[in-house]
């Protein structure tokens, strides 16, 4: 693979990036984003010690590090942010993630960094509410939209003001070719096969997806782009919209077979 930024968005003042190909071994792909304005930067989902050093050294291409005003964490998995405390320690990021999630981060942390001068997490944690907020960088904006349980019962997505651009999370994710992660879907029947298993699993109802949907359509957003795999532009949109709303998952598709223990088990307890 290419090993390098995909530019998403770029204007004299603003840029939107996306690094696809860093997650290396057995680790499931995930694309980390990064924003800035106006010399300001922010990650949004950086991952986790597998994309690190790697993500550390391509940012520093676009920004410095000390430049780097937020990490923006959709929610608590470890492709999402377990990479915690480097960013702690090589910036001075403020976290921005579900109040739900900050009072488990912690535990990513060391303790003596936790309590280091300079460090404290507790400081450096800014913890939205559900209804989401706006955070100012440079002289722009990201909006925290709520997306709750999509997968995670504290979920935020993240929208960049000035590109428009919607980073999805795990919303529209998809197991991808390496050669195509960098290319936006073109047609939507083919690109189902990729995603549709996740979603049916990780989504937790059609209601949520709904509601999701009803709200995306009112934003007018310019891209989709998934934490994993390919984007959606365009008419593409449309067309994932158009299927989320309608899709069952979750818990719409459990039963009572769902939770039937494993009849060995039962012997042996006996």
């Amino acid at each position: 693979m290419f090993n390098r930024a995909i530019t998403l968005y770029e204007d004299e003042s603003h840029k939107c990036l996306m690094f696809s190909d860093l997650v290396k071994g057995s680790g499931i792909q995930a694309n980390q984003f990064m924003i800035v304005d106006n010399n300001r930067a922010a990650m949004i989902d950086p991952g986790g010690d597998l994309t690190f050093a790697a993500l550390s050294i391509e940012i520093a291409k676009h920004a410095s590090l000390d430049n780097v005003d937020y990490i923006f964490a959709s929610h608590q998995d470890p492709d999402i942010i377990a990479s915690l405390p480097k960013w702690i320690i090589k910036t001075p990021a403020k976290v921005v993630t579900s109040k739900l999630w900050s009072r488990f981060l912690p535990h990513l942390v060391p303790g003596y960094l936790s309590d280091h001068d300079g460090l404290r997490l507790d400081e450096r944690m800014i913890s939205v509410a559900d209804e989401g907020d706006v955070i100012k960088l440079g002289n722009s904006a990201i909006v925290a939209v709520p997306a709750h349980f999509l997968h995670s019962v504290g979920n935020f997505q993240f929208f960049d003001m000035k590109s428009r651009i919607l980073f999805s999370g795990d919303m529209g994710a998809s197991l991808s070719d390496d050669d195509q992660l960098i290319k936006p879907v073109s047609n939507f029947n083919e690109h189902i096969p990729s995603m549709e298993g996740f979603h049916k699993r990780y989504m937790t109802s059609n209601k949520a997806c709904r509601l999701w949907a009803q709200m995306v359509r009112e934003m007018r957003v310019s891209m989709i782009v998934p934490q994993h795999g390919r984007c959606f532009k365009g008419q593409q949109i449309n067309e994932f919209l158009n299927w989320i709303e309608n899709l069952e998952c979750g818990v719409d598709l459990l039963n009572v077979d769902s939770y039937r223990p494993v009849t060995d088990v039962l012997k042996l307890a006996i």
